[in-house]
């Protein structure tokens, strides 16, 4: 990290940004490879260069073995034999990879675990007559030195695939180098330069002036869920309300609570949440309007005709926004329909698009979202990367312009190298990026559930095309859906220690004083969102106001006393 001294020309900080991208980048250049995010969506009829230059797999041919594949049938499958890993270290891995005998099919890279167990750190929907762009990776944690990576059909209606590979690359990190990554992410990213320029009446500059600067509110929105629970329980709603901006309700706000019989409204617990959001002026996302599992389907529901579903979806629509419209920044509008398919079923394969021109056209002010679950936390057949991205074209070519994409984000073993490289190609899509319900399975003891979500944390608010992140940490009676971040009583368990030492001190901006230069100003640099600045100077004293938003140039701020 570069030291931020005082008494440094204004002009130094306005070329601060570049200049600490370019001595930083050059520092990595220095102590290991640099990380590329580049990511590719489309299918090229000509693959880019490797990444890294192919790192270990560079002059590396693949063999072609033998294996059974997904449907049991015996294909020649490429594999690298892989040697010398390091043990804590993650490996970044990308391929341009096409297909024979089948248009498209998705294809799934592994890699073998002490020679047993085959971990999935990749996949993509490749095509037949073009190239598509695999990214993922793994963090080795085995003993052994040595593996196997392979690359098999992972689409039960595709048979004899035969898959070809191109322009792959292997590049290792220590975790150290991943670690400063993930500092220069947020450094570039969530902070801004400063400048506080001090005048006299007269616009001359005035060196000696003392400033003190303090950090009132973040502008990186992070909350987390709340039920029915939070109601009248102050302890609870201190503990929430001095950590987070942002929240959304676990179940209150579905279909299946809010009209559990045809046409007997119940809002009356959704109110009351609201009050308390309004009272704490939180951020609120709407979970969700429709959700295609039909194990939460109504009764009455499951039996309509189509005319009957679109009434019925059309009334929940009206009522829902009626009472609550431009109280919600978000709304999930399907959710997770990668995995279920009740409504296009029974409306046909334009039910979700619907959906969105529906809700825009009663909430325009709320970004519409799409909500899945195992995109970024591990490989999954139905919701491989590639197939969200597809719904996600299919919404813009059916004139939805502006969508946001929910990633849930329940994470067993987090792998870090693979949720990057997912985030790396849903960055393409310019579209908003949450991580809207993060937890780790409660099968993990405590401390490391607590150790799990900070790497999650971590990885997520480092990553420049991440918009906000919701935890699942709701606590209920009885315990907490996965997650829980304090006791019954309100106390911190390990999750919340790591809650508090991201959000209430590492990633935030530390109270700022000190002295104008010779030229009249105080710089610094600090997280984006609102500040109030003091200024005293001769026994006379100016408090005044900021607000830091993203840029690359550095804030200036002129005060006059």
């Amino acid at each position: 990290m570069l030291m931020l001294k005082w008494g440094i020309s204004p002009l130094f900080w306005t070329l601060f940004p570049f200049i600490f991208f370019a001595t930083s980048s050059q520092a990595k250049h220095d102590d290991g490879p640099v990380y590329d995010s580049s990511a590719w969506t489309e299918c090229q009829t000509d693959p880019e260069a490797p990444l890294y230059n192919g790192g270990i797999l560079v002059n590396k041919l693949p063999e072609y073995k033998p294996v059974k594949d997904i449907n049991g049938d015996m294909v020649n499958s490429p594999t690298f034999t892989l040697q010398n890993l390091s043990p804590g270290s993650f490996y970044s891995f990308s391929s341009w990879v096409r297909v024979k005998n089948a248009d498209s099919a998705l294809i799934s890279a592994t890699i073998k675990v002490e020679n047993t167990f085959a971990k999935c750190i990749g996949s993509v929907i490749a095509k037949k007559g073009c190239w598509s762009f695999l990214k993922g990776g793994f963090r080795w944690d085995s003993p052994s030195t040595s593996s196997q990576m392979d690359f098999q059909n992972s689409d039960r209606t595709r048979k004899n695939v035969e898959i070809e590979l191109i322009s792959y690359s292997l590049q290792p990190f220590k975790e150290k180098q991943w670690r400063k990554t993930q500092f220069e992410g947020i450094n570039t990213e969530r902070k801004r330069a400063v400048t506080v320029h001090v005048v006299d009446e007269n616009g001359f500059r005035l060196p000696g002036a003392a400033v003190k600067v303090k950090q009132i509110s973040t502008d990186f929105p992070f909350g987390c869920a709340v039920s029915k629970t939070i109601l009248g329980n102050l302890p609870y709603q201190e503990w929430f309300a001095k950590r987070f901006k942002a929240t959304v309700f676990e179940n209150e706000l579905k279909w299946y609570k809010t009209e559990p019989q045809l046409g007997q409204f119940n809002y009356t617990l959704v109110d009351q949440m609201m009050e308390f959001v309004r009272k704490n002026k939180l951020i609120a996302r709407g979970h969700n309007m429709f959700w295609d599992d039909p194990v939460y389907i109504q009764d009455w529901l499951e039996n309509m005709t189509s005319p009957q579903l679109k009434r019925a979806m059309k009334s929940r629509i009206k009522s829902v926004i009626s009472k609550y419209r431009n109280e919600f920044v978000h709304w999930d509008v399907n959710n997770e329909l990668l995995h279920f398919n009740f409504y296009e079923g029974k409306l046909g394969p334009n039910a979700t698009l619907d959906m969105f021109k529906k809700v825009h056209r009663e909430d325009p002010l709320a970004t519409l979202f799409l909500n899945e679950y195992n995109v970024v936390e591990r490989c999954d057949s139905k919701a491989s990367v590639d197939r969200y991205i597809e719904k996600f074209k299919e919404l813009k070519n059916g004139g939805v312009t502006v969508a946001g994409i929910g990633l849930e984000s329940h994470f067993a073993i987090p792998n870090p190298p693979f949720m990057r490289a997912v985030l790396d190609k849903l960055a393409t899509l310019k579209l908003p990026i949450w991580l809207t319900e993060v937890d780790v399975s409660k099968m993990y003891g405590l401390e490391e559930q607590a150790m799990y979500l900070e790497q999650i944390l971590r990885e997520g608010f480092s990553h420049p095309s991440v918009n906000g992140i919701m935890l699942w940490t709701s606590r209920s009676v009885g315990g907490c859906y996965q997650t829980c971040l304090t006791d019954e009583k309100f106390q911190n368990l390990p999750t919340g220690d790591v809650v508090d030492k991201l959000l209430l001190k590492e990633w935030q901006t530390k109270k700022k004083h000190g002295k104008t230069d010779e030229f009249g100003s105080y710089s610094f640099r600090g997280f984006l969102g609102e500040y109030n600045v003091s200024v005293v100077y001769n026994h006379k004293v100016i408090n005044s106001y900021f607000s830091l938003g993203r840029g690359v140039e550095t804030k200036h701020i002129t005060l006059q006393i």
